[in-house]
């Protein structure tokens, strides 16, 4: 049976059929195959995401361990500073005076990142995610430049790690306390035996090197970082060790176009758009050892000294006129916090911004200052950016300050020392010191600053934006007795009040409100305090950098700012660049002449070339002796003068009205009618006589002005006594002329309504009722003819 259903086509069908099981079950085979292998992967896929998981646990354990430390560790203490900074004090700030800005009195506790949560360490800034304590050691690749490749322009840069200080500079391995079983490790040790001999400088500037102007994007087997190199780190569970390895970013983030606010790219008020190569402003601040922290004065809280060190600081006082006893005690480069606006941090600034020479100038400067000035310039600056550091020693008495002072800087390749042969004074001092700097900007800083995280950058960007713009950093206040950093009210600019005297103000109101201003936004400023501030150093010179003439200190900062607003450029405060300075109750510095004729000759050689005829308001408080030759010789001006009409500067008119509008600037003190109570009629000039007529606004006759250098003027002709006897006299206006002075308004409320000669004491001009004519004489306080008053009063 089966054989005849197998002849001729059921032959045919039987072998298909047996073909179709066949090739099934091969099917079968196959598709079992396919499933093992996605199983396989699924659960690599798994262990995967599981130790991923695993790692960020531990990685938060670690945080939230810090969290809940004891409160008085400085972790904690970092977190709650940074509420008090970011959000500000509720108590009212304390008002200090024109010695220094307003302040904010912190209550010692520091930093916040820019999620409000995460802590930052100072020595190596710490965020939440980007962060690993890995066996005690802390690795930190957050600061360098934050946030997954968001270097514009340029591949991304956020994973650069960094080993904590404590295996730099000759420091070699961390302490058993801290290395926890690696100081064992191969790797560790070839790479602190790598970086042993290297300072704290070098190592960072081989970090930054080619950061802003990669080269190579090829990995080099040397081990040196490019623009679009990263350090990646894996643990070794079983040997307990930190490896280093290189690897290459392969994804590029696109340029995209920076909206610069208006104003800031140009002086009208379009919109400026500049494109690519941008970079976040980059927090650094590292250190050369591991900082202590429960060192006096760290994270600059406020330090004290027990009560029976008082006589040690009373004694030293002197040596600067503030805690010097206090200020050696505390580390010389101590932390402080960041007291940027928050929003400073996501800043973006240009990779190829010019480099700087940072230029201090000194004489006898306390040892622990001085030295903290200059590491926190080299602590919190991009290296690639600080081209030198310039000590100027303007003849320094002190012996620290010679050879053991050249002996600690040779460490820092980049800080060089001008020694001067004999004492020039500050002007001068600084005019050495750009004289040698190699950097593109001048930064200029005192020689008793702390500089801030993220300092630098800002000033740097605004030069960038605009080679004639002079930016200054927010000045924020070091104690002088307890050396605490203390935040300053961010609306704070730069003025002065007559006579040319500096002082700080609140920006007002109005115009807070008028242009949007936040609290980041740059500060136009009519006087900048004159100690530290960058400018283009082309510019500078341009300028005619400060007047030669000008001696030892004083008047400065006057004579550059009007220089500067007066012939093309701006002069800014940028919030979110800021130096602490130790404000001092009195110059502690020597004049080689007298420090108050020196400061006056320097006032006066600033309004006569600057001032136009707005001069006779700096004259007229209390400077009218400077008008006399024989009193002081204030040098020739010519040069100065020609330089102004070289550069096409504007009137002193036009500063009023642009730069300082809100300055009262009056160029009489009281104008009009000269009403006489007594006789009720107003003084009338006829012919070359006086006389008294019904008054009359109209009449140009009966107009008078009462001027800063108290005269009594009408047009050129001013009124003077007669000799000795009780008549007057007309005479050609001269300010240097004693004569033609007359006080009115006077602080003796008895004769406050009189006009008292000055050159005859005690006699007074008086309208006499007979015949309405004009004499001299004693002044009698209720006497109503001898009482007059000027239709305006524009000042006191």
């Amino acid at each position: 049976m089966i054989r005849r259903y197998l002849r001729g086509s059921g032959r045919v069908l039987a072998s298909v059929f047996v073909a179709s099981v066949v090739w099934l079950l091969f099917d079968m085979a196959a598709l079992r195959l396919s499933i093992n292998d996605v199983n396989s992967k699924l659960l690599k896929e798994q262990v995967i995401r599981e130790r991923q998981l695993f790692k960020q646990q531990s990685r938060k354990d670690v945080v939230k361990k810090g969290d809940q430390s004891d409160g008085n560790s400085p972790l904690n203490s970092l977190n709650k500073v940074a509420k008090v900074y970011r959000q500000g004090v509720q108590n009212p700030p304390e008002n200090h005076g024109d010695r220094f800005p307003e302040v904010i009195q912190p209550n010692h506790v520091l930093f916040k990142d820019k999620q409000g949560a995460a802590l930052q360490n100072v020595t190596v800034v710490m965020q939440e995610e980007r962060n690993l304590h890995v066996n005690g050691i802390q690795v930190d690749k957050s600061k360098l430049i934050d946030d997954s490749n968001e270097v514009m322009g340029n591949k991304g840069l956020s994973d650069i790690a960094r080993v904590t200080p404590g295996v730099q500079d000759g420091k070699g391995v961390p302490s058993s306390a801290s290395t926890k079983g690696l100081h064992k490790s191969d790797d560790l040790q070839n790479f602190a035996a790598k970086t042993e001999s290297k300072t704290n400088a070098k190592i960072h500037e081989e970090l930054f090197a080619k950061e802003t102007h990669p080269a190579d994007k090829s990995s080099k087997p040397n081990g040196d970082l490019n623009a679009n190199e990263v350090i990646n780190r894996t643990e070794d569970k079983q040997a307990g060790m930190i490896t280093q390895r290189f690897s290459k970013v392969t994804k590029e983030t696109p340029s995209p176009a920076i909206k610069l606010q208006a104003g800031e790219g140009t002086r009208g008020n379009a919109t400026t758009v500049i494109k690519a190569g941008v970079h976040k402003v980059l927090s650094l601040d590292v250190t050369q050892s591991p900082r202590d922290s429960n060192a006096v004065g760290q994270y600059g809280q406020a330090a004290h000294v027990a009560s029976e060190e008082d006589a040690d600081v009373k004694k030293r006082w002197d040596e600067g006129h503030f805690n010097v006893y206090l200020s050696d005690k505390i580390p010389v480069d101590r932390a402080i916090p960041d007291t940027r606006p928050e929003m400073c941090a996501h800043n973006l600034v240009h990779n190829d911004l010019p480099s700087t020479s940072v230029i201090f100038c000194f004489v006898d400067e306390v040892w622990s200052t001085l030295l903290r000035s200059v590491h926190s310039v080299l602590n919190r600056s991009p290296p690639h950016l600080l081209k030198d550091i310039i000590l100027v020693d303007d003849f320094s008495t002190k012996d620290y300050l010679k050879e053991p002072l050249d002996t600690y800087m040779s460490q820092f390749p980049k800080v060089r020392i001008i020694r001067l042969k004999e004492r020039q004074g500050l002007i001068r001092a600084r005019l050495a010191g750009a004289a040698v700097a190699e950097g593109e900007v001048l930064t200029f800083l005192d020689s008793h600053i702390e500089c801030n995280v993220g300092w630098l950058e800002p000033l740097l960007e605004r030069i960038y934006q605009d080679r004639k713009k002079v930016p200054c950093p927010v000045i924020e206040v070091i104690s002088d007795k307890d050396m605490s950093y203390m935040l300053v009210d961010n609306f704070q600019r730069g003025v002065f009040k007559w006579p040319l005297v500096f002082g700080w103000s609140p920006l007002p109101e109005e115009y807070i409100k008028k242009h949007n201003i936040t609290i980041s936004d740059p500060i136009r400023c009519p006087v900048m305090a004159g100690g530290l501030f960058s400018i283009d150093r082309q510019y500078f010179y341009e300028l005619g950098a400060y007047d030669p003439g000008l001696e030892v200190w004083g008047g400065e900062n006057m004579e550059i700012s009007f220089k500067i607003w007066m012939c093309g450029g701006e002069i800014e405060i940028l919030p979110c660049s800021r130096v602490g300075h130790i404000f001092r109750g009195q110059n502690p510095y020597s004049f080689p002449k007298d420090r108050q004729k020196t400061v006056e000759r320097n006032l006066a050689r600033v309004a006569e070339v600057w001032l136009d005829e707005y001069k006779v308001l700096f004259y007229g408080h209390g400077y009218q002796h400077l008008l006399d030759k024989n009193v002081i010789d204030i040098g020739n001006l010519t040069e100065q003068i020609e330089l102004r009409k070289r550069l096409q500067c504007k009137n002193f008119n036009w500063y009023l009205k642009n730069v300082y509008p809100d300055m009262d600037a009056p160029l009489v003190k009281a104008k009009g009618l000269m009403f006489n109570v007594g006789l009720r009629k107003c003084l009338t000039m006829w012919k070359n006589f006086l006389i008294f007529d019904m008054c009359n606004l109209s009449k140009q006759t009966q107009l008078f002005n009462y001027t800063w250098m108290r005269q009594i003027s009408q047009k050129d002709v001013c009124i003077a006594p007669q000799g000795k006897d009780s008549s007057y006299t007309l005479q050609p206006c001269n300010d240097t002329n004693t004569e033609l002075r007359w006080s009115h308004k006077s602080s003796n409320a008895a004769l406050e309504n009189h006009l008292i000669s000055e050159f005859l004491p005690y006699m007074c001009l008086e309208a006499m009722p007979r015949d309405d004519s004009l004499q001299l004489n004693a002044c009698e306080p209720k006497n109503a003819f001898q009482k007059w008053q000027f239709t305006q009063y524009l000042a006191h």
